[in-house]
């Protein structure tokens, strides 16, 4: 495998992004989303991979019974404030994108997915990892914006996204359906609560957050 190829399934450099995103976290947590975001890991336990961990703002909010977490990024400057963050529990902070996840087999009792979905390039192949690296019965839990609940909203992301969003927000898609792309990929949504953030009805309001499980397992 060529060090071309190589580079690019474990980086994925959007420097700009990189610096501004800690930044709109901080905003998104004082407005409420931390409680989101501890609603989301709440009563996990055992090897969790986190895919898009970001400078690492969930870490904190593990429970103590969760026993390490492998903690995916492909953008480097994120990365590295991941690898500095307080965290609560065991986390290895490592390189890597959705799609090419460095994790085994059947061997993570839970995937994270928060605000990721929105900006891959395949969202189709990023669940199939998250399928090959679960054990039978682990959880893919996820927090994500979706797509507007009215013509016209959606209407309006879908201008976004085709011009200046994605260049703006690390190539996030505010249109993209993600309970739609789980269940295409062969995930049993077990829970899911909709709700908006901020609470006005903008094109970025609209969010899930849930638990998936693979087709076939209880």
């Amino acid at each position: 495998m060529s060090a071309a190829k190589t580079n690019r399934q474990v980086n994925r450099r959007r420097p700009l992004f990189g610096r501004l995103y800690p930044k709109m976290a901080a905003g998104m947590d004082r407005g409420g989303m931390t409680e989101r975001r501890s609603e989301l890991l709440a009563g996990l336990s055992g090897a969790v991979v986190e895919v898009g961990a970001g400078h690492g703002v969930n870490f904190a909010h593990y429970p103590p019974e969760v026993t390490r977490v492998i903690a995916v990024e492909p953008e480097p400057r994120l990365r590295a404030q991941a690898a500095a963050a307080e965290t609560a529990v065991p986390v290895e902070v490592v390189p890597g994108v959705a799609e090419h996840l460095p994790a085994a087999d059947h061997s993570a009792d839970a995937v994270v997915m928060c605000m990721v979905l929105c900006s891959l390039p395949d969202v189709g192949a990023a669940l199939a990892e998250a399928r090959r690296v679960l054990k039978p019965g682990g959880q893919l839990r996820f927090l994500e914006h979706v797509r507007a609940d009215t013509t016209g909203l959606a209407r309006l992301q879908d201008v976004l996204d085709a011009t200046i969003w994605p260049h703006l927000v690390g190539g996030c898609h505010l249109g993209r359906d993600a309970e739609a792309e789980l269940r295409r990929a062969g995930f049993r949504i077990d829970q899911l609560d909709r709700f908006l953030f901020p609470p006005a009805r903008t094109p970025v309001s609209f969010h899930i957050i849930g638990t998936a499980l693979r087709d076939g397992d209880e």
